[in-house]
């Protein structure tokens, strides 16, 4: 089965569902990664977007990702940029790697890049013209979706677990790679912070670790 995991930057497909790629690639999934944006030069150096890029590879090889596709859209500019574009770009590479299920950002997080990316997303992944898509979860990205607004529509409920019990230490290591990225505790973004998330996930299901997630649509055939 083909899985393709949307990301707004690098890193937040580590976050937000490490432990499910690497669940999704031990029983013989192929999982593909949509980073939709570049840092804008104006705000990060190349330099840095370089590293980040690099530092994605690494995390990308730990996990057994089978690729990767950069939008390079102006990062964090996507609220200037029309939706349309962006959701024709993530319409592409839907059409072309034909995913059975979807991971999107939560449209709820604190980062405008996060929420124009689930919106743009969602067009890209109507259920017409033959889409494969039938599965779409939200995951949750450390330092973003818990700083959201908590009410309403906006707030994380999660409603799907995925037990990781078995990748969480993996997940680890490939978090681990985006250096440039990682804070110490206890900033969310730390590994300390999300191995305890993971824990926590874990209690709600009586498991070891798990990645939560909000189910935006599942189509049963």
């Amino acid at each position: 089965m083909n899985i393709l995991v949307v990301a707004p930057h690098p890193d937040d497909e580590v976050l937000g569902c490490g432990g499910s790629i690497a669940h999704h690639v031990a029983r013989g999934d192929t999982v593909h990664v949509l980073v939709v944006t570049r840092g804008d030069p104006e705000i990060f150096p190349p330099a840095i977007v370089e590293k980040t890029r690099g530092e994605l590879a690494l995390a990308h090889q730990v996990l057994g990702i089978a690729g990767v596709e950069f939008l390079d859209f102006p990062a964090p500019k996507l609220d200037a940029m029309p939706g349309y574009r962006i959701a024709d770009a993530i319409g592409k590479s839907v059409k072309r790697l034909a995913p059975r299920t979807l991971y999107l950002p939560h449209r709820g997080d604190l980062h405008t890049d996060h929420r124009k990316v689930f919106d743009a997303a969602l067009v890209a992944a109507r259920p017409i013209k033959g889409c494969s898509v039938r599965t779409i979860l939200c995951y949750e990205t450390q330092s973003e979706t818990e700083w959201g607004c908590p009410l309403g529509t906006d707030a994380f409920s999660p409603t799907v677990y995925i037990d990781i019990s078995r990748h969480l230490e993996r997940k680890l290591e490939a978090l681990g790679c985006y250096q440039s990225q990682l804070m110490p505790a206890p900033h969310p973004r730390s590994l300390q912070a999300v191995e305890a998330l993971a824990r926590h996930r874990g209690s709600a299901i009586s498991a070891a670790a798990a990645e939560a997630f909000v189910l935006v649509r599942d189509i049963v055939e």
